[in-house]
């Protein structure tokens, strides 16, 4: 690959799912101030945040394709943050219980010498079971979801919570569309298989 591929996140899940594509590339820790601006919506925050993650990389490298994203997690329309105590994430977990929570993705490819972007945002849904609270508190113990939007980590034990997932992608809701970042990288003259011969 002639241009670095350049992952702006510090998160071991969206490194390790990035690692699929078998493309080498570096990773960074944006440093972007998350809050939602007034009258912003969740697609809206999660486009915003992806971008100016991405864009962070100016700072540290003169050339490169950066990918990134930023995910929120949206319960009857509100925005879900994480729950940093048991307590608060058994409040939550007990709130979805029979009910279903929508993930949206932001992800941005940026170009930082011709400064091409291209944003998508990408839903997921889950579809949590009817859950007893001597569950959600098990769970709670068991997995300590606490630093995890939803309360709950899919790619772990939190697969029991639930009925069923709906999306495209089941990367998605790790934090990184894979299947959409593949589309949008042959936007930039990236074609993952064909890397792949070396």
């Amino acid at each position: 690959m002639k241009t670095p591929l350049i992952l702006a996140s510090s998160s071991p899940f969206r490194q390790s799912i990035l690692k699929k594509l078998m493309l080498p590339f570096v990773s960074f820790s944006p440093d972007v101030d998350e809050q939602a601006l007034e009258g912003e919506s969740a697609q809206q925050l999660v486009a915003r945040l992806s971008e100016l993650k991405a864009k962070a990389a100016i700072a540290i490298y003169q050339q490169g394709v950066v990918i990134g994203s930023d995910q929120v997690a949206l319960f009857d329309g509100e925005i879900l943050g994480k729950p940093h105590n048991k307590e608060n994430a058994i409040k939550q977990l007990s709130l979805f219980s029979n009910n279903r929570v929508t993930f949206l993705t932001g992800l941005t490819v940026f170009d930082i010498e011709s400064g091409k972007t291209i944003t998508k945002v990408v839903p997921f849904h889950v579809y949590f079971r009817q859950l007893t609270q001597a569950q959600i508190s098990n769970y709670c113990d068991a997995e300590t979801p606490y630093n995890c939007a939803g309360s709950f980590k899919s790619e772990g034990l939190g697969i029991c919570l639930f009925d069923k997932l709906e999306g495209e992608d089941p990367n998605t809701l790790i934090g990184l569309p894979l299947i959409q970042l593949t589309k949008t990288l042959l936007e930039f003259g990236i074609d993952v298989l064909a890397e792949q011969s070396g």
